[in-house]
């Protein structure tokens, strides 16, 4: 976590409970006490009202106030709709990341529009196979952030298995499912994967150039010309 994020959340959590301690900031943001330390004294130093007592832990001045961002009620749902989506649908990197987009959602917008965030009735269900459905979402993602090959044992809906090494460019979600976009060294050619089909995913360590033929421009036109 970058630092600005973490003095940024530490004004959030203080702003949403009466008191906190420097090992309840430390856990939850995954960090030394030490380091909430440091941090509270950089805030203080900067101008934010923050008092802090020995073991009995931090307070910010009720008063205090981040400068309020602006959004309409239609804004506020999609944002809520689409944070609660990845929640669902995405791995535990990306919940955490979007609970934290709404926690600092939630710490500028305007009391007249908190309301809305607070009872937005957009809702993306779990189930309990949303695990197996997901697969190897994370390090697939991870993967295509760096431009690295992939290697995985690949299931069709035949049931017939093979062995593939290929160039990940993007995972597309249809509604249930999630699908692989990538560059198939064994048909040379693009091809889509059903994640859930995917096993024995390895990544490995060498990478690849986003270079014709294999970009995601050309994978996506590729796909509309069938």
């Amino acid at each position: 976590m970058r630092r600005a994020d973490r003095l940024f959340q530490i004004v959030g959590v203080l702003r949403r409970r009466r008191q906190v301690t420097a090992q309840q900031l430390a856990e939850q943001l995954e960090v030394s006490a030490r380091t909430v330390y440091r941090d509270v004294a950089d805030l203080v130093a900067s101008g934010v009202p923050i008092a802090g007592e020995a073991g009995v832990g931090y307070r910010l001045d009720p008063s205090y106030r981040l400068p309020p961002l602006l959004f309409t009620p239609d804004e506020v749902e999609a944002l809520v709709l689409g944070m609660r989506l990845v929640e669902t649908w995405a791995d535990d990197d990306l919940r955490r990341s979007a609970r934290a987009v709404l926690d600092k959602i939630d710490a500028v917008v305007s009391p007249e529009e908190r309301p809305h965030l607070d009872r937005t009735a957009l809702f993306s269900l779990s189930f309990e196979t949303r695990r197996e459905q997901l697969g190897p979402f994370g390090p697939l993602r991870r993967a295509i952030n760096a431009q690295r090959r992939v290697s995985f044992l690949y299931e069709d809906r035949a049931g017939a298995q093979s062995r593939r090494t290929v160039r990940p460019l993007g995972l597309y979600f249809w509604g249930g499912a999630w699908t692989l976009g990538a560059w198939c060294e064994l048909r040379d050619d693009f091809r889509n994967f059903r994640i859930d089909r995917v096993t024995e995913l390895v990544v490995l360590s060498d990478t690849f150039a986003l270079e014709p033929p294999c970009t995601l421009d050309a994978y996506v036109a590729a796909m509309r010309a069938g």
